[in-house]
């Protein structure tokens, strides 16, 4: 299928590891003008070299902080000026799970907790805030909030907030941007194979006493298929999701987990 994406602009937060940077691989892949947003110059740098040998792409680099407010609109001059437009944005820039603090008693840590909710939640709002304008001018445009499935799970009280939150945006979104032809959904992925997962099981497998062996069958076993679901599965559903062919999709989450959770939701 042609996701008819050639020649679209997509701009990619988060992009310079994990499931943001599988993202940006598979939309220059179907031939998007790419920009990709990262705060580290040095992983830009090697994120864009990965991706033109991949794919060919030369794309435009972006050092950005969406815990800011300047930093994001500096960000979206930037990209709207280098292209002329923004067809597609993809928010996914987020602190890891694993540094947000305990919410038990004297582990918590209130500023800890909302420095990660300002980079996921409101991180989010800034991108939206400042590109609406440029894809009104362009008659229309997809945006594509990744959240993640600890929205249906309990385990992370922040992940479970921070995700919740995109939830209940996207669809608010949904509606108040649908009449300037802007559509906003979302992906929920689950437990996801990236880059760093092997250094995360070594890690566990010297810290818990348990074998490697061990701990990937744990993982497998998050959902029915028994297989870890891998970030350019993931990305191939974002790629969809930014296709016009996905049009009748808007205001909601796609769950691209393997089927984990045993919970229905209708």
């Amino acid at each position: 299928m042609d996701l008819e994406l050639k020649g679209k602009t997509a701009l990619v937060t988060g992009s310079t590891r994990g499931i943001g940077k599988a993202i940006s691989m598979v939309l220059s892949n179907e031939g998007a003008n790419l920009a990709i947003v990262g705060r580290s110059r040095d992983r830009l740098n090697r994120s864009a070299k990965d991706i033109f040998a991949k794919t060919g792409t030369k794309v435009f680099k972006v050092v950005a902080d969406t815990g800011e407010d300047e930093s994001v609109e500096n960000m979206i001059d930037s990209v709207a000026t280098n292209f002329g437009k923004i067809d597609i944005l993809v928010n996914c820039a987020a602190t890891p799970l694993s540094q947000v603090p305990v919410v038990t008693g004297e582990h918590f840590n209130n500023q800890l907790f909302l420095d990660d909710i300002n980079v996921k939640v409101m991180g989010y709002i800034r991108c939206i805030k400042s590109i609406v304008p440029v894809m009104k001018k362009n008659n229309g445009g997809r945006i594509i909030n990744i959240a993640g499935l600890a929205s249906r799970n309990v385990g992370s009280m922040v992940g479970s907030i921070r995700n919740s939150a995109l939830v209940s945006i996207t669809k608010n979104l949904s509606y108040e941007l649908g009449n300037y032809g802007i559509s906003v959904c979302g992906v929920h992925p689950g437990y996801t194979r990236t880059e760093s997962t092997e250094e995360k099981i070594l890690n566990r497998s010297k810290n818990e006493g348990v074998s490697k062996d061990q701990i990937v069958s744990e993982m497998r076993s998050t959902n029915p298929l028994g297989k870890i679901i891998d970030a350019y599965e993931v990305a191939n559903v974002v790629a969809f999701l930014c296709s016009s062919k996905a049009i009748a999709i808007n205001g909601d989450f796609i769950s691209a987990g393997g089927g984990e959770g045993k919970s229905i939701y209708y």
